[in-house]
């Protein structure tokens, strides 16, 4: 079974500071444009950009950062919203949860408004942004296995007006860490206007963090099924063997219907890959992980290939 295994990291819309430094931020820049974002960053290298500032304050709350300066984003109105762009959605790093979730939205990227709107309760929805989710890389982000499912890209602003694009799913990976000076500007997400979900499990205390997620997304154009499971690892994992081998049963032309036979096979299939066997006897936890990813994979085909 093939998979993208990524390496755990952590990292930020920038460099971050010495975590013993200072207990507070020495000074605070409200840049207006990415252009004046980038300046700002590119003038102070030990400051720290931040949005929504959900994560930035629980690294800070714990202890884990202190940074020297702080770069905020808020005031940047050109990475607020989306645009059309060539067949894609050009999305704004800015764009909150609240936003992503509303009707509007959820007409563009329905797997990704339902992430945005499992993200969490009220107060982190409405701070929370696309490009935190992204440039943090928590293992629970559920924004993270949508776009590693869909294949976004993202656009990476840098000083002197510089832009470049690379895949999401390289940067969760650890492949193309952010430069000095870099933002996540924009999500260059493809619109399929085919079926996708977005699904999760969380732990007995009520919604919240993801025990394990999944998105899902059917590409007729290409024949394609496309699937990331996220909690489970670092980073979103994509069962590339299990996607292949279902793409190869649905019927394309038709009615796009499977057997129950297949739909808990492709569970299984994913499952397998995404969650393997760490020892004899397999663990109780880690059995029950597997019966959960086995689920949410194929609950979310079979709601895909219904819709």
């Amino acid at each position: 079974m093939t998979t993208h295994a990524p390496q755990a990291r952590d990292t930020s819309q920038g460099p971050r500071d010495d975590p013993q430094a200072g207990n507070a931020a020495q000074s605070v820049t409200l840049p207006t444009s990415l252009d004046e974002a980038v300046a700002a960053l590119a003038a102070m290298p030990a400051a720290v950009p931040v949005a929504g500032g959900t994560d930035l304050m629980a690294a800070v709350n714990a202890g884990l950062l202190r940074p020297a300066a702080l770069v905020g984003l808020g005031r940047i109105n050109e990475i607020r919203g989306w645009q059309y762009q060539d067949g894609h959605a050009l999305l704004g790093a800015g764009l909150t949860h609240a936003r992503m979730g509303r009707p509007d939205f959820a007409a563009l990227i329905p797997a990704l408004a339902a992430a945005a709107r499992a993200a969490g309760p009220p107060q982190i929805r409405n701070a929370g942004t696309l490009g935190g989710n992204i440039a943090t890389a928590a293992p629970t982000g559920d924004a993270l296995p949508v776009l590693a499912a869909l294949e976004a890209v993202l656009v990476i602003v840098g000083p002197g007006g510089s832009r470049r694009e690379i895949p999401v799913s390289h940067l969760l990976a650890g492949r193309e860490m952010l430069r000095p000076g870099e933002l996540i500007g924009f999500v260059r997400v493809p619109l399929l206007h085919a079926p996708q979900v977005f699904l999760k499990a969380t732990g007995r205390t009520g919604p919240g963090r993801a025990v394990a997620s999944v998105g899902l997304v059917l590409d007729p154009a290409r024949r394609g099924v496309r699937c990331a499971i996220g909690a489970v690892a670092p980073m979103p994992l994509r069962p590339l063997e299990a996607e292949q081998w279902v793409a190869s049963l649905i019927d394309w032309d038709g009615d796009r219907s499977l057997a129950p036979e297949a739909l808990e096979a492709f569970g299984e299939y994913v499952a397998a890959a995404c969650v393997p066997d760490q020892g004899e006897p397999v663990a109780p936890g880690v059995l029950h992980l597997r019966r959960t990813v086995a689920v949410l994979a194929r609950r979310a085909l079979g709601r895909a290939l219904s819709s």
